[in-house]
């Protein structure tokens, strides 16, 4: 009886996946597949930009971000010298301790304090100088977007696209034709447009 039931279940499942593959082959059928064609029937007309190779080659980004690590390294260099400067004070107020310096207990009470009082002020410089640094990150990225998207406003004026796509990497875009690529148009477009600042 068993084996009657699994005979009965097994050509059901037949006939399912028979019955399946052919409504899926006429589906298929009425279906058309999104060619280059078929978009350009309907007017839809795409391109993509590769985000790394423009930041790399954008003249605007580049002098952000050289003036950014500039900046950078003045602030580690600033940091660094008050550190090491409150380092040999705390190794000369040790050294005094040891070898009891101090006219009074209340003098050397006095200059622990200023010493601890100027570690707090080193600790609070560097967190607004980091805060600093990176809220002009933040700028610099939202002014990178402006001028990237009031270019393509621009250029898309003459072109027609309907969609440029941004590509980064293995991110969004797995595969694409590499004649919808503009990212040299854009590249060149970009550069010509924009006028560095005297350097100082």
């Amino acid at each position: 009886m068993k084996r009657t039931n699994y005979l009965i279940s097994g050509f059901l499942a037949i006939a399912a996946i028979v019955l399946f593959a052919q409504c899926a082959g006429k589906a298929d059928k009425k279906a058309e597949p999104v060619t280059n064609e078929a978009m350009a029937k309907s007017g839809m007309k795409i391109a993509y930009v590769e985000i790394d190779t423009l930041l790399t080659q954008y003249n605007f980004w580049n002098d952000l971000n050289e003036a950014m690590m500039k900046k950078e390294e003045n602030i580690r260099a600033t940091l660094n010298q008050k550190a090491r400067e409150l380092d040999t004070e705390a190794q000369d107020f040790q050294r005094k301790l040891q070898n009891n310096a101090f006219v009074s207990r209340d003098r050397a009470e006095q200059e622990h304090a200023r010493l601890t009082k100027k570690q707090k002020d080193l600790q609070n410089l560097q967190t607004r100088l980091t805060n600093e640094l990176s809220a002009e990150n933040q700028k610099n990225s939202l002014q990178l977007r402006d001028s990237i998207n009031s270019f393509l406003k621009e250029y898309n004026k003459t072109k027609g696209y309907s969609m440029i796509i941004s590509n980064t990497g293995f991110d969004n875009l797995l595969y694409a034709d590499s004649t919808y690529n503009i990212t040299k148009e854009i590249v060149e477009g970009l550069n010509a447009r924009y006028t560095p600042a005297l350097k100082k």
